[in-house]
């Protein structure tokens, strides 16, 4: 599976980015991190290359893959549009060659994470892949065959976006009813804050934890209560694994995986949403009874599977 040489993988965020070398076994030799000028396109380039050329002058690195937040042109080059950051229809590949003497290849974040896991982390034993990351937002990537699908204009996968109720919540992309507004971790802490304002008693250790006001109320809060044992904090846990769940299957329908990875920062909350979304999954599954049932896992790597993802795509 690996290939031989050193990359640098970069991970571009709102507020960090990160930098690391990768070697052929996905082990990161080496990481640095910078504050992100989001709304400054040359600086963030200019960071990017400081990054690259640091790790460079200390590792005989031979290319560098970036990941970042957005839709990529199928030749890994172009970034359309990134929601948090200056780029805008813009050829970073050749912007940051200018500036490192090295091939540079752009990936989708997400792409680069389900990358990471299919080739190092938790989808290492089968070809058919689907990573699922549960943020702010909903996002994945999908492997078939062995190869990450990228479709025809590089912006496949994009997941939390698939319409799951008409008409439903407005999205931030525009869209009503899309997964991300039912499943994601806003979504958690918006469902959980209307729910502790009602009449049930249920609520009430979660709101004290909160100070009082359950508008104070945010994801980690919910997950650290139910972990404790909260029974309300564990139905808000449930209430988004059921979304997700049925989410996945309608996916599963399409692209019929051997494994689903759940990653992102509210998986963190481990069993207590990855149960859930194992019981709907099987609930909503086409053909549930008379067919194989994908695996639905917790992600491996954490946050370092765009990082090591992007660079191994980048040496490939």
């Amino acid at each position: 599976m690996s290939s031989n040489g050193l990359a640098c993988g970069i991970d571009v965020g709102g507020t960090k980015i990160a930098g690391g070398v990768v070697d052929g076994d996905g082990r990161i030799l080496e990481e640095l991190k910078v504050e992100s000028p989001a709304e400054d396109v040359e600086a963030i380039e200019r960071a990017i290359a400081g990054l690259v050329t640091e790790l460079s002058s200390r590792h005989d690195v031979t290319c560098v893959g970036v990941g970042a937040a957005g839709y990529v042109d199928n030749t890994r080059s172009r970034v359309y549009f990134a929601p948090n950051l200056a780029w805008r229809d813009i050829d970073l590949k050749a912007e940051l060659e200018q500036h490192v003497d090295l091939p540079v290849v752009v990936e989708n974040d997400a792409n680069a994470a389900a990358w990471g896991e299919f080739a190092f982390g938790a989808g290492r034993h089968v070809d058919d892949f689907l990573l699922v990351t549960v943020g702010t937002g909903v996002g994945g990537g999908i492997v078939l065959d062995g190869h990450l699908h990228r479709g025809a204009f590089g912006v496949a996968a994009e997941i939390g976006h698939m319409r799951v109720v008409p008409g439903g919540v407005m999205c931030g992309c525009g869209n009503r009813g899309c997964l991300e507004s039912y499943g994601s971790g806003t979504a958690l802490v918006r469902a959980t804050r209307e729910a502790a304002q009602g009449p049930s008693l249920l609520a009430r250790g979660l709101i004290d934890r909160a100070g009082g006001d359950p508008a104070a109320i945010d994801g980690p809060m919910i997950t650290a209560a139910a972990q404790d044992g909260d029974p309300f904090a564990i139905d808000q846990l449930a209430d988004l694994g059921t979304w997700l769940g049925e989410g996945i299957a309608s996916l599963a329908a399409v692209l019929d995986p051997a494994m689903v990875a759940i990653g992102g920062g509210v998986s963190e909350a481990g069993d207590l949403l990855v149960e859930p979304i194992r019981t709907a999954f099987r609930r909503q599954l086409t053909g549930r009874g008379h067919r194989p049932v994908a695996e639905v896992v917790l992600a491996e790597l954490g946050n370092k599977a765009g990082l090591i993802g992007a660079a191994d795509l980048a040496r490939r």
